[in-house]
């Protein structure tokens, strides 16, 4: 399975150590845990919605690498919370985090989750026929490795990218 992922374009697309900030799925000092969208789109989501970035116009500043790593087909969790915990903002992360260490310690190594930056049907996709339209609507995943990967092989699809203006329409924004 490839997957996608977005990094500061001079470092690695993976994190192989435990220094690592914690996230909805893991606290600090639970690394590596590694992030990874089952489109592109997602992963752009994910970082317009963890940056706040809700303007077009601050898309211009964005210079992101964005991979394409091939994951793999090892078995998968699903995490036991509600939507709203499952998508909420950063006072859902602890939940998700103690949900995650749970499933953790039964052994699990991959987590898939539905997006918390995507609503339904946000990741589309596109469709060619002559123009460029969205394509059939579809849920967006987000899919955790948790542990050192260093057999996972990455393609760099971007070196210094940034995200289309309409995908700001379907993030799933932080309330203020």
């Amino acid at each position: 399975m490839i997957a996608f992922c977005h990094a500061d374009p001079r470092l690695p697309f993976l994190r192989d150590n435990k220094d690592q900030p914690a996230a909805r799925w893991h606290d600090a000092g639970e690394g590596p845990a590694h992030y990874f969208s089952d489109t592109p789109d997602g992963a752009w989501a994910e970082l317009l919605r963890h940056e706040e970035i809700q303007d077009a116009e601050d898309l211009a500043t964005i210079r992101r690498a964005m991979w394409a790593v091939e994951i793999g087909h090892e078995p998968s969790a699903r995490p036991e919370l509600a939507d709203a915990t499952l998508t909420g903002g950063p006072d859902s992360y602890v939940a998700c985090q103690h949900e995650a260490a749970r499933l953790r310690a039964a052994g699990t190594t991959r987590l898939d989750a539905p997006s918390a930056a995507l609503g339904p049907g946000g990741a589309h996709g596109h469709v060619s026929d002559g123009q460029l339209r969205p394509g059939p609507p579809r849920d967006a995943t987000t899919i955790v490795l948790f542990g050192a990967r260093p057999a996972l092989v990455g393609w760099r699809a971007a070196h210094e990218g940034r995200p289309a203006p309409e995908l700001l329409a379907r993030v799933r924004h932080f309330t203020r």
